[in-house]
C-alpha cells in the first residue's frame, strides 16, 4: 500500500484538535477568537465536521503556563512547544483590534482588523496568515463588518488549510526517505560553528536586503526571520528552511531574496565545501517621514 493511501487512511481515522487562543487583550479580540471557535467546527465545505476544538479555558491556561505572551514572531521550537502544551495538532492565534483613524482626506473613521495566525504543532510552521479589515464611521459597524467577513470568508479558508496541512504532514510521516543533506556541514548553530572552526565561511558576492512588504507595513509590524540555508561547494543556494516565522509575506519575501543570492563557497584547507547556515533578516518600521522605508537588516 502507498505512503499516500495509508496517509489519507491515517487522516480520515481521526479528528484534526484545534485551538483557538486569544487574539489580543481587547474586546475585538475576545469577539473574534470566540466568532472563530464557533464556525471552525462547522467549516468543512462537505458538511463533516473534521475538526475538533479544544476548550479554549485550558488551551488558554496551557499557553500562560510556559509564558505565551501573544507573540506572532515565533520560532519553530516555540511553536511546536506551544500546540504541544495545549494537546493540539493546530492552533490559531493573533491579534485584533478596533481603532480610530484620522485622514486629512476623509473624516475621521474606525478600522477593525484581525491578524490571523494558523501554525501546525507538529512541525512548528505557519500554515496560513490573513488580515481581513474593515472600516466604518462607527467602531461597532467597523466590528461587526470584520465579524461579518470571518463568517464569509476566512474560517472555511483556515479549515481547508489546517486539514490540507494535516493530510500533506501524514504524508510525510508516512514516507522513507533518504538524507540527501548528509554531506552538508552545519554551521546554523553556535555548536555547530563551534565544531567546524577551522572552516571558513561563505560569504555572499553581494547582500540582498528583503522589502518590507505592504502588508507588514499596513500592520506596522517588526519581527525578525530566520532561515536555515543550504550552500552548496559552488557557492550555489539549495534547499532554505524558515526556522522563525513573521506573516505578512515577510517569509515569502525573505526566500525569494536569499534565492537570487551566490556565495562564495565554504572552503576547509584550501577546498569548497557544502555547508547549511543561518541567514536572519530583522523588519523594522520604516520611519514615517521617510516614504521610501528602511526594509530589512541582515545580520
Amino acid at each position: 500500500m502507498s505512503a499516500l493511501c495509508l496517509a489519507t487512511r491515517a487522516q480520515e481515522a481521526r479528528r484534526v484538535s484545534v485551538a483557538v487562543l486569544d487574539m489580543g487583550g481587547t474586546l475585538t479580540g475576545a469577539r473574534v477568537a470566540k466568532r472563530l471557535s464557533k464556525l471552525l467546527v462547522s467549516s468543512d465545505a462537505r458538511g463533516q465536521t473534521r475538526l475538533a476544538l479544544l476548550d479554549r479555558d485550558m488551551g488558554r491556561a496551557a499557553a500562560r503556563g510556559i509564558g505565551y505572551a501573544g507573540s506572532l514572531n515565533m520560532s519553530i521550537s516555540d511553536a511546536r512547544a506551544l500546540g504541544t502544551a495545549m494537546g493540539c495538532d493546530f492552533y490559531l492565534t493573533g491579534d485584533a483590534q478596533t481603532i480610530r483613524r484620522s485622514s486629512s482626506t476623509r473624516p475621521a473613521y474606525f478600522e477593525s482588523y484581525a491578524s490571523v495566525f494558523v501554525v501546525s504543532t507538529r512541525t512548528g510552521q505557519l500554515v496560513l496568515w490573513e488580515r481581513p479589515t474593515a472600516e466604518a464611521d462607527t467602531a461597532s459597524a467597523a466590528e461587526s463588518s470584520l465579524l461579518n467577513a470571518l463568517d464569509s470568508h476566512g474560517v472555511a479558508r483556515y479549515a481547508e488549510a489546517i486539514l490540507a496541512a494535516s493530510a500533506r504532514e501524514e504524508h510525510e510521516r508516512f514516507e522513507t526517505t533518504q538524507d540527501v543533506a548528509a554531506h552538508v556541514i552545519d554551521l546554523s548553530t553556535d555548536e555547530g560553528a563551534g565544531a567546524h572552526a577551522d572552516l571558513r565561511e561563505p560569504a555572499p558576492y553581494r547582500r540582498l536586503r528583503p522589502a518590507y512588504t505592504d502588508a507588514a507595513s499596513h500592520a506596522e509590524t517588526e519581527a525578525t526571520v530566520d532561515t536555515e540555508v543550504e550552500i552548496g561547494a559552488d557557492g550555489e543556494v539549495g534547499s532554505i528552511r524558515v526556522v522563525r516565522w513573521a506573516g505578512f509575506g515577510l517569509d515569502e519575501e525573505v526566500v525569494k531574496t536569499v534565492r537570487q543570492m551566490h556565495f562564495r563557497p565554504a572552503t576547509r584547507d584550501g577546498e569548497p565545501v557544502s555547508v547549511r547556515v543561518l541567514l536572519r533578516y530583522n523588519f523594522r518600521r520604516p520611519a514615517k517621514a521617510n516614504s521610501g522605508g528602511a526594509q530589512a537588516n541582515d545580520d
